[in-house]
């Protein structure tokens, strides 16, 4: 589990740089949201591109996908009729979904992959989902719900294209498939700005910490407690149901419980800040779920490794 530790105290370490830089009043909230922003629209899509197209796309079709995708869909579902129930409004709607059900795959997910599962590639399928399928469909909602507008077909189908995030990911995807690669002379600068986007995200969460709401302060305890639930207990639990039923073996059964145990990923808070939607709801669940995830890594490698 030692790889384990080193990737959440990485994490842990560059959000301590934000709190402090905040706390020094180098960064204020407006570096928050220039941060956000430019992680949102620059560092993200170049991330993006040069993660994807490097992708295994047949991964996206394994068995273990079903399983991941159903757990995805069983607890996002339940916060999406938690709120609907509640009446919030489409964007705190997309954003408490998110919360629930959207992992962190690539910062968390890989060195985790690698010391509990024993296989990066394990998280390729996860991380496909997520920004193939829920991205794209989530930035749409978002920016239906900060436009004002009725969701009619045309506006689905072409909202998606207006977003640089799922521009990129359509680009990578694509890219992928087609075993086509970037000319080095592209590659590498925009490699490169990649490299801003998780730092960025996590300095910017850093400075919501220290300037915002303490933790579980900004709302209602009822709630957030239910999205941590749903993320950190109903996932992890459903995604292990769902793979005895497929009859995956042992190891894929380790493997989808261990993905969808992740805490929510820091990218949810970076699009709850761009769309000024459910700030400090987006930046709890991230700051709680990721806490409680150490012990339930644990628990769950105990229990099924």
């Amino acid at each position: 589990m030692t790889g384990v530790l080193e990737g959440f105290t990485t994490v842990g370490f560059i959000i301590a740089v934000g709190i402090g830089l905040a706390h020094l009043k180098l960064l204020d909230i407006t570096a928050q949201r220039m941060l956000a922003t430019l992680t949102f629209y620059v560092a993200s899509p170049a991330l993006l591109i040069t993660m994807l197209q490097d992708a295994d796309v047949h991964q996206l079709f394994s068995g273990n996908l079903i399983a991941s995708a159903g757990s995805v869909a069983i607890a996002g579902g339940i916060a999406l009729a938690i709120s609907r129930a509640r009446r919030h409004d489409l964007g705190h709607t997309v954003i408490s979904t998110l919360a629930a059900s959207y992992v962190n795959g690539a910062n968390l997910g890989i060195p985790i992959a690698v010391y509990v599962i024993g296989d990066a590639t394990a998280v390729v399928p996860t991380i496909l989902l997520q920004l193939v399928i829920l991205q794209p469909i989530a930035l749409t909602l978002l920016d239906v719900a900060v436009a004002g507008q009725r969701l009619s077909w045309r506006l689905a189908l072409t909202r998606p294209f207006k977003n640089p995030m799922t521009i990129a990911s359509a680009a990578g995807l694509a890219m992928a498939l087609t075993g086509w690669r970037l000319p080095e002379a592209l590659h590498d600068p925009i490699e490169i700005i990649g490299g801003i986007s998780v730092p960025g995200m996590l300095i910017a969460y850093g400075i919501s910490l220290r300037l915002g709401p303490l933790p579980g302060r900004g709302v209602p305890a009822s709630e957030l407690g239910t999205l941590v639930a749903l993320k950190m207990v109903v996932q992890p639990v459903a995604a292990y149901v769902l793979g005895r039923l497929l009859g995956l073996d042992d190891h894929e059964l380790l493997t989808v419980t261990v993905l969808a145990g992740l805490p929510t990923a820091q990218n949810i808070f970076v699009m709850a800040v761009r769309y000024q939607r459910s700030v400090t709801l987006a930046r709890d669940a991230v700051f709680v779920s990721t806490l409680t995830a150490i012990p339930a890594m644990l628990v769950i490698s105990a229990l099924l490794a």
